[in-house]
């Protein structure tokens, strides 16, 4: 079964016959300017071209490399700032939670509970996350085979999470050599569990324990490849595309390997408009 199934987050479509979606924003989230910054550039472009968008980012970053590196502003802090851009920027919002006593306040504030790679399997976090009555998104763990994301579903379509949508999120399998590879053809088999599926591309192109520095293992990536795996994403014909999105992603306190700068992104952005429309 093809994906048929369309999922709605405020005024923003997610399907087979839905404009193409943008769900992104900064890593984590480190101030509510940065947010607001990145979040009202991003709304901009993606209304100029006929895109939806969803704002993202991280209140806790829980599987960091190294223990030193910084996690985020909390919970309550961040929902604080993601009331502000949900309501000022008129924009749906998402996060990831890691742990089910996460799951009743991240959806009081998020429009969909995004459910990390590595936590993909975890029974009761899926459960919590369903009964919130929100659309979840789950990320397939870089360790599974797409065909086993249909337990995945099968979960969330149990404890009801059908009702306001389900999203599978493709972020790359782990390789022999520090690398995440895409698989489209496993690409096109997640759309056959019937629900939208988006492509991270951003994360795709981590480079895992690529890289080191003196506070610790600290993931590398190659943004330069971002364009090229969107491109791919498109033509493979998914209805959402992840990524995440700095003014500097050098600076940024997570991902700043794979971070996109505000301009990158947009550019990239203008060039997934004209391959949609020719497609």
């Amino acid at each position: 079964m093809l994906c048929m199934n369309t999922i709605q987050i405020a005024d923003v479509k997610i399907g087979p016959d839905a404009p193409l979606a943008i769900i992104a924003g900064p890593c984590v989230a480190e101030s509510l300017e940065l947010c607001m910054k990145v979040g009202d550039a991003l709304r901009a472009r993606c209304r100029e071209l006929g895109f939806g968008y969803i704002f993202k980012a991280s209140f806790d970053k829980a599987n960091r490399s190294s223990i030193h590196s910084y996690r985020g502003p909390g919970l309550e802090q961040a929902m604080q700032w993601f009331e502000i851009v949900k309501s000022e920027l008129g924009v749906p919002v998402t996060t990831d939670v890691h742990d089910a006593s996460q799951t009743k306040p991240v959806a009081g504030v998020c429009d969909i509970l995004q459910i990390p790679a590595f936590l993909c399997r975890q029974t009761d976090l899926l459960q919590a996350a369903a009964a919130t009555g929100k659309a979840v998104s789950v990320k397939k763990g870089q360790f599974l085979s797409p065909d086993e994301m249909s337990s995945v579903v099968e979960k969330l379509e149990e404890c009801g999470a059908n009702k306001a949508g389900i999203m599978l999120m493709e972020r790359g399998t782990f390789f022999g050599y520090q690398r995440l590879v895409n698989d489209f053809i496993g690409v096109n088999d997640m759309m056959q569990h019937g629900w939208p599926v988006c492509f991270d591309v951003t994360h795709s192109t981590q480079l895992p324990g690529g890289s080191s520095s003196g506070e610790g293992r600290i993931t590398g990536g190659r943004p330069d490849c971002a364009p090229m795996l969107a491109r791919c994403a498109v033509v493979a014909g998914v209805q959402c595309l992840f990524m995440e999105v700095h003014p500097n992603p050098s600076k940024g306190k997570s991902d700043s390997a794979t971070m996109l700068s505000i301009e990158q992104a947009s550019e990239l952005l203008g060039q997934l408009k004209k391959l949609r429309d020719a497609m």
